[in-house]
C-alpha cells in the first residue's frame, strides 16, 4: 500500500515536471528563502536568455534594472510576497544580453504540508508586444485629444445617449463662449433657442443621428451671453463594437459671415438682374422712342403745310386736335427718352434744399387738400450736379403718385441728408458721398411683386385711362443719368418711401454747363484695327483726347515721347511681341502715376492663375460698353 503511494507521488511530480517543462511563453522557476533560482524551465530561458546551469544559484535581483535594485526593490517584492501571499507587478527586466522587456510578475509563496515557508515561486511573462500596444494606443489617443483641443473654429464635443455634454473643446469654449466646467453635465439642448426647444428640434436631431447615423442641419444656436450665431451642425451616432450606443459626437461650425455673404450676393445678383432687365428694357424704349419721335416731326410738318393751305374752320379744328395729339405724343417720347437715359440734361451744381424748398408751393397744389406736407432738410447739405427742371418734375411725379395711393388724404414726407455709402450698398453706386432725398407717403402700400416691376415704363396699377406707367420709370431713369439711384421701399397698408442718392460733388470739382473740361490724354493700344477705331471712338465722346499704338514696343516709345499721357488702355492679348499685361507692368515702372486699364476676353480667374497679381490695374471685360468704360475710369 505504501508502495503504491509513492509510486503515485513519483507519478504526479514527474507530470508536473513535465507540464513546466513544456511551457515557452510563461517563465516559471523557484526561489529559495534568500531569492536564489532553484530551478528553471524552457520558457525562462528563451525569453531571459540564460541556461540552467548559467542561472540556477544566482540570486533573482539580477533580472531587475540597476536603479531597482538600487532602490530595494527585489527585497520588497519578496517581502511581500511573504507577509501579503502575494506579489504581482510590471515592470522592467534585464536579459541575458543586457536588452531590457517589460514584464508582468507575480510572485507566489511555497509551504511545505505543515505551513512552513520553503522558497518561493515565480511566474513572468514577456509583456513588450502589448505594452507597445498601449504605449500605441495611449499615444494616439493623446494625439487625438491635442488635436480636438487645438481646433478652434469648431465646436466638437461628445455626448451621452440622453444628450448630456460629457466633453468640450476650445473651439466650442471660442464659439459658444462656455468654459468647460459650465456646460459638461448640461443637456445640450441649452445651446438652442427657446423655438427650436419647444418644438423638440434637439430631440428629433438625435432621435434622426440614432436611427439614420447621422444627423446635418443649419440653424440658429445661442451662446452663452444670449447672442446667436448660424450654425452648421453634424451629429453621429458611436456604437462600440458590440453596436451598444455610447453617446454622439456633435460637431459645430459658426457660418455667420459665411451665410451674410451668401445672402449679400444673392441680393447683390438679384439687383444686378433688375439693372441688366432696365438697362435692356432702356436701350429698347429709347430706340423705339427715336424712331417715333422721327413720325411725330413728319406728322408735325405736314400738320403745318395742310393748315397753311386749308382755311375752312372746321379743318382747322381738326388739325388743331392733331395738333395737341402731335404734342402729346411728343411729351410720351420724352418721357421714353428720360428713361433710356437719351435725353439731354442741362446739368449745374445745385443745392437740393434750395431746389425744393423753391418748388414747394408747386408740390402742394400737386396734392389733395387733405395731405399734410413736413419738410426735414438737412443743413450742410452738399452740393450735387442735376438738371434742375428735370429734377423738379422727378419730384413733382412722386409727389402725383403718393396722392393717388392716399385717396385725397394722408402725409407726404420730404428729407434730405449727407450719405457715406459703401460701394454696392445701393444698386450699383461706387462708394463715396451722397445727398440722399426722401420722399415718404401713408399711402396703400405695393406689394413685392409690385416693387420689382414699378421702375419698368407702362407698367402701372391704376384704372386704365388714369396713368400711363412712366412716372417711375422716367424718375429712374434721369437719376441713373445722373449718376445716381433710386431705392423703393413698401408694404401692403404702410405706404411707400422712395430714396434717390446722388454723387455729391465737391466744390473744386464742380461741374458747370459753361466749364470747359480739360481733356485728358489716353493712349489705347490694340492690334485689330477695328477695335482700336471703336474704343478711340468710345474715348473720344467722353471727351478724351486719344493716342494709338498697334503693339507694346510702339506704345512705350509714344509714352517715353509724350510724357504727359495719363491714362493707358490696353488689350492683353497680342500675338506679336509683348503682352498687354508686360507693357502694363513696364510703363507703371517708368512712370508710377500712369494709370491703367487691362480689357480681355479672358475671365479673371484664368487671368490670375497666368499672371499673378494684377490688383495694380483696372480690369475691363470684353466686349465692353461706353457705361462700363466709364466706371473703370471713374475708377482709376
Amino acid at each position: 500500500m505504501f508502495k503504491d503511494h509513492v509510486s503515485n507521488d513519483n507519478s504526479s511530480e514527474r507530470r508536473f515536471q513535465l507540464l513546466i517543462g513544456s511551457i515557452n511563453d510563461y517563465a516559471i522557476f523557484m526561489l529559495d528563502l534568500e531569492g536564489h533560482v532553484t530551478s528553471w524551465n524552457p520558457g525562462a530561458e528563451r525569453f531571459k536568455g540564460y541556461r540552467a546551469e548559467e542561472i540556477i544559484g544566482r540570486h533573482f535581483s539580477l533580472f531587475y534594472t540597476d536603479e531597482e535594485r538600487a532602490a530595494g526593490v527585489p527585497v520588497r517584492a519578496l517581502k511581500e510576497a511573504r507577509e501579503l501571499g502575494k506579489f504581482e507587478a510590471e515592470g522592467w527586466r534585464v536579459r541575458k544580453d543586457g536588452t531590457h522587456f517589460w514584464a508582468n510578475v507575480v510572485i507566489d509563496p511555497v509551504r511545505d504540508d505543515g505551513g512552513q515557508l520553503i522558497g518561493f515561486a515565480k511566474i513572468t511573462r514577456d509583456m513588450s508586444k502589448q505594452r507597445a500596444a498601449q504605449l500605441a494606443l495611449r499615444d494616439s489617443e493623446e494625439r487625438f485629444r491635442l488635436l480636438v483641443q487645438g481646433v478652434t473654429d469648431y465646436a466638437i464635443y461628445m455626448l451621452s445617449p440622453t444628450g448630456t455634454v460629457t466633453n468640450w473643446n476650445s473651439g466650442a469654449e471660442r464659439i459658444k463662449g462656455y468654459q468647460l466646467d459650465d456646460v459638461v453635465g448640461t443637456h445640450f439642448s441649452r445651446f438652442y433657442t427657446e423655438a427650436d426647444r419647444a418644438k423638440g428640434v434637439p430631440e428629433h436631431a438625435l432621435n434622426v443621428a440614432l436611427t439614420v447615423g447621422r444627423y446635418e442641419q443649419e440653424g440658429l444656436r445661442v451662446r452663452k451671453d444670449g447672442s446667436q450665431f448660424w450654425a452648421h451642425v453634424v451629429i453621429d451616432a458611436i456604437h462600440d463594437p458590440a453596436g451598444k450606443l455610447l453617446g454622439f459626437a456633435k460637431v459645430t461650425r459658426d457660418i455667420t459671415e459665411r451665410k451674410l455673404a451668401a445672402e449679400a450676393l444673392e441680393r447683390a445678383n438679384a439687383a444686378l438682374f433688375q439693372s441688366q432687365k432696365m438697362e435692356a428694357i432702356g436701350q429698347l424704349t429709347g430706340g423705339i422712342a427715336h424712331d417715333f419721335n422721327n413720325l411725330l416731326a413728319v406728322l408735325s410738318s405736314s400738320l403745318d403745310i395742310l393748315g397753311i393751305r386749308l382755311h375752312e374752320t372746321a379743318d382747322r379744328r381738326l388739325l388743331e386736335g392733331m395738333h395737341r395729339a402731335v404734342n402729346r405724343g411728343v411729351t410720351l417720347t420724352q418721357q421714353l427718352l428720360s428713361f433710356a437715359r437719351q435725353q439731354p440734361l442741362k446739368v449745374d451744381n445745385y443745392n437740393l434744399n434750395d431746389l425744393i424748398e423753391g418748388f414747394e408751393t408747386m408740390l402742394r397744389r400737386a396734392g389733395a387738400s387733405g395731405i399734410a406736407y413736413t419738410f426735414d432738410l438737412a443743413p450742410n447739405l452738399g452740393n450735387v450736379a442735376i438738371d434742375a427742371t428735370r429734377f423738379e418734375a422727378a419730384l413733382l411725379n412722386l409727389v402725383v403718385n403718393a396722392r393717388d395711393a392716399m385717396e385725397d388724404s394722408g402725409n407726404i414726407f420730404f428729407s434730405t441728408a449727407n450719405v457715406e455709402l459703401l460701394a454696392g450698398q445701393v444698386g450699383q453706386l461706387a462708394a463715396g458721398p451722397y445727398v440722399r432725398t426722401t420722399v415718404k407717403d401713408s399711402g396703400a402700400g405695393m406689394s413685392a411683386a409690385v416693387i420689382a416691376r414699378a421702375f419698368e415704363p407702362f407698367f402701372t396699377t391704376k384704372d386704365v385711362g388714369k396713368g400711363t406707367g412712366l412716372g417711375l420709370s422716367q424718375v429712374y431713369g434721369f437719376i441713373a443719368q445722373s449718376g445716381g439711384d433710386v431705392t423703393l421701399e413698401s408694404q401692403p397698408g404702410l405706404g411707400t418711401t422712395v430714396d434717390i442718392f446722388l454723387p455729391i460733388v465737391a466744390q473744386a470739382e464742380a461741374l458747370t454747363p459753361d466749364a470747359e473740361p480739360v481733356a485728358e490724354r489716353v493712349l489705347i493700344v490694340e492690334d485689330e484695327a477695328d477695335l482700336m477705331t471703336v474704343a478711340s471712338e468710345l474715348f473720344s465722346t467722353m471727351g478724351y483726347q486719344v493716342f494709338t499704338a498697334s503693339n507694346g514696343n510702339d506704345a512705350l516709345l509714344m509714352l517715353n515721347r509724350m510724357q504727359d499721357i495719363e491714362i493707358l488702355f490696353t488689350d492683353v492679348m497680342m500675338p506679336n511681341g509683348m503682352n498687354g499685361i508686360e507693357l502694363a507692368r513696364t510703363a507703371q515702372q517708368r512712370y508710377p502715376k500712369l494709370k491703367v486699364i487691362l480689357a480681355s476676353g479672358y475671365a479673371l480667374p484664368a487671368l490670375l492663375s497666368e499672371y499673378g497679381d494684377l490688383s495694380d490695374f483696372s480690369l475691363l471685360s470684353k466686349p465692353y460698353r461706353l457705361a462700363d468704360l466709364a466706371k473703370k475710369l471713374r475708377g482709376a
